[in-house]
């Protein structure tokens, strides 16, 4: 009988850890920006936060007189030791280029191929609400 009873509370104990994990947002409070211009300087235009498999990412870009003056990455992948790592190396490198380039025609970083893949999806749709 106190066999069953142990068994039957470690059971619940066991159920109510596995029920009270929280899983990851893919989403870090952590924003990445870079800038050629002085702050408040241009327009800022929001890209589309696109959902990737190793999290969301959005771009937001400030422009002015037709250039990119500035990147901000608000919304990247994180969450774990692994996504956050990634972004950290990615994101900084995906806006210097950006800002190089002035377009959306950049390359992707090796070993970040969805962070890469989300950013530029959303610098275009950025791009394109700005009319550039």
């Amino acid at each position: 009988m106190r066999r069953i009873m142990l068994w039957m509370i470690s059971t619940v104990a066991a159920l109510v850890l596995l029920f009270g994990y929280r899983t990851s947002t893919g989403q870090s409070a952590v924003v990445e920006t870079a800038a050629v211009a002085p702050v408040g300087a241009g327009q800022s235009f929001s890209g589309a936060t696109v959902a990737t498999r190793e999290g969301d990412v959005q771009v937001v870009i400030t422009v002015a007189d037709g250039r990119i003056t500035s990147v901000a990455v608000p919304v990247r992948p994180g969450g774990s030791p692994k996504h956050e790592e990634i972004s950290a190396r990615a994101v900084p490198k995906l806006i210097e280029q950006t800002l190089a380039a002035q377009s959306a025609d950049i390359d992707t970083v090796s070993g970040a191929t969805y962070t890469s893949g989300g950013y530029l999806q959303s610098l275009q749709s950025a791009l394109d609400a700005a009319g550039l």
